[in-house]
């Protein structure tokens, strides 16, 4: 493999880690500060072992109907179970707290590896090496990038519904990208459904907390 292939996977990493990070500070945002590092180690932990499944298999996902569209829907769900979270307090129970958010941490990942994985498997036009050695590189990207995220979160709570609102566009560009919908979408909804997706997360998640407050 190339220096040039290895740059390449590098930035492939740094623009499309972003939303592991955060999903990761967010799941891991009400565990007990002692726990919080735990969180983040195993989430990333299984999160990355997932990736490297996904990496052998990337070839028979892809063949899945519909798997990129129900992952974006199952992603919709994680993004406003992390924004409301703290709000139920269903996180604030001691040691089970830990379990919850590394339970969440891999669900979300797993579903979000899938354009990173592809990414990098088009960078390396399929080289299984290749692939390995993206979601390898991956790892201290995610790690360190969700322990930045999470401290800013302590400092700024509403620095939440930003990451929320990162997770539901997220979730709508994999809907819309579902290529069973490929010849019968408009290019004019690529735009839209996103943008709807993440108004209504934030606007639910805001109308909860609000009423909470109550």
């Amino acid at each position: 493999m190339s220096l040039a292939v290895l740059f390449k996977i590098i930035l492939i990493n740094i623009v499309l880690s972003g939303d592991n990070a955060v999903v990761i500070a967010m799941a891991s945002r009400n565990v007990p500060k002692k726990q919080q590092k735990k969180a983040i180690f195993w989430g990333t932990f299984g999160a990355i072992i997932l990736r490297l499944l996904f990496a052998v298999a990337i070839i028979y996902l892809l063949n899945i109907p519909f798997v990129t569209f129900i992952g974006g829907l199952l992603l919709v769900y994680i993004a406003i179970k992390l924004l409301i979270g703290e709000e139920e307090g269903h996180l604030r129970e001691g040691g089970s707290s830990l379990v919850s958010a590394v339970k969440t941490i891999i669900i979300a990942d797993a579903v979000m590896s899938l354009d990173n994985v592809l990414a990098i498997a088009g960078a390396v036009e399929g080289n299984l090496a290749g692939i390995m050695i993206g979601v390898i590189i991956s790892i201290p990207i995610v790690v360190f990038g969700s322990q930045i995220i999470l401290k800013a979160m302590e400092r700024y709570p509403a620095i939440s519904y930003a990451g929320a609102g990162i997770l539901a566009w997220t979730a709508g560009e994999m809907i819309i990208g579902e290529p069973k919908f490929e010849p019968i979408l408009s290019n004019d909804l690529h735009l839209l459904v996103p943008s709807t997706i993440t108004v209504l997360v934030i606007g639910f998640g805001y109308l909860i907390s609000k009423k909470k407050l109550i």
